[in-house]
């Protein structure tokens, strides 16, 4: 049976999100096992890789550096192999060159930019963001097939991700100013919103992720 791992490295709401790809396994009839792990020799075998995220950027990505072995075989299983992988909310912005969480702090890189902290131009905007903003999808992908104009989705956070190429930007959303919703190259996607959270456009997206073939 083919497997998706879910990193658990001590940072993320690991129920919902297994309950959540769990779900659109059995909607789309993916014949998925969602595996919750912090085995990198199951991260090897996998056929897809979701990384979470809650928290402070530093805390987290020390997290998943505290693992012997895993972001060794993240980049042997994405970078030389190709297995589909989606970050979401912080899992998103440790793919960026460097998160300014409480200092710069390096991140896996993957995709070049930056985390940067929300500054609405509105001061009634209240940090962190919390509830539902509106999607903009800026380009095709499959990871929003179905997903159609005015779709909203679940965030929660302070910081977002500024991208060196405007091309690695899938979707926006709102804030008092634009800021990226979700990201991608490759086999590479993340989301700043919560999928497991977003209800049915989530448990689509999260489909998409299960069928989308690189």
């Amino acid at each position: 049976m083919a497997t998706v791992a879910l990193i658990d490295y001590g940072s993320g709401n690991l129920r919902s999100a297994e309950k959540a790809l769990a779900r659109a396994a059995s909607e789309r009839s993916t014949g998925h096992e969602i595996i919750v792990t912090a085995d990198p020799t199951a991260i090897a075998r996998a056929e897809r890789i979701v990384l979470p995220g809650v928290g402070a950027f530093a805390d987290c990505m020390r997290g998943l550096s505290a693992i012997p072995g895993m972001i060794d075989a993240l980049s042997e299983a994405v970078l030389k192999r190709g297995v589909p992988f989606l970050g979401i909310c912080v899992g998103m912005q440790l793919l960026a060159t460097v998160g300014r969480e409480f200092g710069d702090h390096p991140g896996l890189g993957w995709i070049e930019g930056e985390v940067v902290k929300l500054t609405p131009s509105d001061p009634g905007l209240k940090i962190p963001q919390i509830g539902w903003n509106e999607l903009n999808v800026t380009r095709p992908h499959p990871l929003f097939a179905e997903i159609g104009p005015g779709a909203h989705a679940y965030f929660v956070h302070s910081y977002a991700m500024k991208t060196n190429d405007p091309a690695r930007v899938l979707a926006t959303s709102d804030y008092g100013d634009p800021f990226t919703a979700a990201v991608g190259r490759d086999n590479i996607v993340g989301t700043q919103f919560h999928p497991e959270k977003s209800q049915a456009v989530g448990l689509t997206l999260l489909g998409n992720f299960l069928v989308w073939q690189p």
